[in-house]
Parts: structure tokens; C-alpha cells; sequence
């Protein structure tokens, strides 16, 4: 599908509603499409037809001993992270125990199935190209509540999920179980491959006031998207800037973001979202201690981006001002437009203007 960027530009981002196609949008946290299915509540805040065919994601939430069975995607890799709870995942011929912070991957074709441990677990899942979600949209029933019921229910009857499945390139093979292992997984793989990777483990990088971990990169994911988790100290906007090749999409999971989006201000609180396709002018600032965000990026054209603002570490938090010293003092905040300006000639980043200044909330 051919973007018209100067288009994107002037367009002011949609509330609380998915778009059916690729432009600005926010959905607060529980809005979106809902759906009760293997006794879990999906909501669905991005599809292929919102994000021009380039990925689709959900909230899964449920109770303890709900259970989805091992299924495998021929066509979209998937990733997912624990937000809350606890969750036994078998994943191909591997078995964890996962709790918050903890993620998984799957590659296409990959079976894969959990089951929730605790009360109220909650997992984030995206999948590239769009169209993984269709599956839950097509055997799930859908409902305007927000919150799972408290006795998980049974999966639809075995002909209607096959049937469903063959319309999509999904299967539900025959998996034996595996023991669990308590295995720490603590790096990425080289390539395409399933893995589970533990809360504060794979790569990462560090500035004076963040820390940035991937979770999964382009070599991962066969260059469909990089998922990259901030968390990181209240700052200020930097420059204002659009894509031209790749979509950005921000999950908050912790404190507060500003998001600029083509002139509009949005605050984003623990579950909310904002997509940005290729050609909307944006910027984002922390705005609490310890605000952690998730971007998925796709595909993984910005990947660099990231090891020039910040150095390699080996450490799992961010310094503050009082344990700085005086040179990290002085790199605190927002990248310097002459440094933005550079990368314009090395990665997709078109800069169109300096910091906004902040008007909305200042109060808050």
C-alpha cells in the first residue's frame, strides 16, 4: 500500500477507535475490540486493516488454570510479554515458567500454548504481517466487557477450531508435554529461532538517564519488526521527526509518556497505545520516575538508531543526577538536534523541526 506522507503528516490522531486503515490513532488502555475465547478475554487494539498489513496485537487476559492449546501460525511471527501474573508456556519443544517482565517469541510455524497460573494474568502479544488476531476475531465471541470472567471455560468443539484454522493457516498439532525448566535465558539467538528471554536479560544499551533492552531483534523476527523496551527518568520532548519507511508503536507499561502526534498532545498511562505509521510527525517525553515503554517498530529498518544514542552495558538500570558524573550530567536529556540531524543521512529519520514545547497538562 503507497503512503502519501504529506497526507499522514496533516492528519490529527483517532481516539479510542481502531481506524480500519493505516493513519494516526490512541486507543486508552481496555478500549478496542473484545473477545472471550479458551476462557480468556482478548482485546484487540491493532489489526493488519489499522496498520496497513504490517502487524496486529492484543491484550490476553484471564484466570488462573485457563488454557489455550498448542497452535502454530504458518504464516506471522509473534512475540509475547508477561505483564502481570504468572503463565506456563510450552513453546515448541521447551517449557517455562514466566512471570512479569519475562517474554517469549515464536516463529512462524512454531506451536506454542499456555496456561495461566495466578489470578488475573496478562500477556502482550503482536504478531507480523497482520493477520495472527483474525483467528481470535473468527472463534471468539465478542462482548463490551473489560475484565475476564472468574471460571475459565473450555475451547470451542475441535471441528469448528479446525476449520477456522485451515482458513488461516493455523493448526492445533498434537504436542506432548514437556517437563518445565527453570532454565535463566539470557540472551538473544542469532537467528530465526523460538526463545524465551527472562525480565532485565537480552541486549542492552545504556544513556545517563535510560536503558533501553531489546527483546527481540530484526535477525529474530526475519526483519518484520524490533521490539524494544525504555525505562527511563522524566525528560523533555526532542525533536520533531517522521519515518518514511517503517510504522512506530508505543505501549506504555509503567509511569507516564507525552506523545506529540502531527500537533496533538497525548498522555499515555499503563496501557495505552499510539500508533504512528510512516509519515507522522512525532516526539515523546518521559514524564514519571521509572516510566517503562515498549515500542515495536516495523519493519526493522530503525534498529541502529537506538546504539547511537546509547553505549552497551552490562548494567539493568539507569543512573540518576546525584550518582552521575559531571560527563554524564552534561549528556542528560533529549538527543541534540545536530546529532538527529546526522542520523538523517544514515537511518529513516526525517527531521522537520525543533523540540515542541509542551502545552497540554502542564499542571499535571
Amino acid at each position: 500500500m503507497s503512503i502519501d506522507l504529506e497526507v499522514v503528516h496533516g492528519l490529527s490522531p483517532v481516539r479510542n477507535a481502531l481506524p480500519g486503515e493505516p493513519v494516526p490513532y490512541a486507543v486508552a488502555h481496555g478500549e478496542g475490540l473484545r473477545y472471550e475465547l479458551d476462557g480468556q478475554l482478548w482485546t484487540v487494539f491493532a489489526r493488519a486493516s489499522d496498520t496497513g498489513g504490517l502487524f496486529d496485537a492484543a491484550w490476553v487476559d484471564g484466570p488462573r488454570g485457563s488454557v489455550v492449546a498448542p497452535h502454530a501460525h504458518r504464516d506471522q511471527q509473534r512475540s509475547f510479554v508477561v505483564v502481570k501474573g504468572s503463565v506456563r508456556v510450552q513453546l515448541g519443544a521447551s517449557a517455562r515458567v514466566l512471570v512479569p517482565g519475562d517474554s517469549f517469541t515464536v516463529p512462524a510455524g512454531t506451536p506454542v500454548g499456555w496456561r495461566f497460573l495466578a489470578h488475573t494474568t496478562r500477556l502482550l502479544v503482536w504478531a507480523a504481517p497482520g493477520g495472527a488476531l483474525d483467528l481470535v476475531e473468527r472463534l471468539g465471541t465478542p462482548v463490551d466487557v473489560h475484565a475476564h470472567r472468574d471460571a475459565p471455560s473450555g475451547p470451542p468443539a475441535p471441528g469448528l477450531r479446525r476449520e477456522a484454522g485451515e482458513a488461516l493457516g493455523v493448526t492445533f498439532p498434537s504436542v506432548e508435554e514437556v517437563l518445565t525448566s527453570d532454565a535463566w535465558d539470557a540472551e538473544l539467538p542469532a537467528g530465526v529461532e523460538p526463545y524465551f528471554l527472562r525480565a532485565g536479560e537480552g541486549d542492552r544499551l545504556r544513556t545517563p538517564d535510560a536503558l533501553y533492552t531489546y527483546l527481540s531483534r530484526g535477525r529474530n523476527t526475519d526483519h518484520r519488526y524490533f521490539a524494544i523496551h525504555t525505562v527511563g527518568a522524566p525528560g523533555q520532548y526532542f525533536g520533531r521527526h517522521f519515518h518514511r519507511q517503517h510504522t512506530e508503536n508505543f505501549v506504555c507499561l509503567a509511569g507516564r509518556v507525552w506523545l506529540w502526534v502531527n500537533g496533538t498532545e497525548l498522555l499515555l498511562t499503563p496501557g495505552d497505545f499510539v500508533h504512528a505509521p510512516a509519515g507522522t510527525i512525532h516526539t515523546f517525553a518521559f514524564d514519571a520516575h521509572r516510566t517503562e515503554m515498549l515500542g515495536i517498530l516495523s519493519p526493522d529498518v530503525f534498529e541502529p538508531f537506538f546504539g547511537v544514542l546509547g553505549s552497551s552495558t552490562q548494567d539493568r538500570s539507569y543512573a540518576e543526577p546525584g550518582t552521575m558524573s559531571s560527563r554524564e550530567t552534561d549528556l542528560v536529556g533529549p538527543p541534540p538536534v545536530h546529532v538527529l540531524q546526522k542520523l538523517q543521512d544514515e537511518l529513516d529519520l526525517v527531521l522537520v523541526g525543533p523540540p515542541p514545547q509542551r502545552l497540554a497538562g502542564r499542571d499535571v
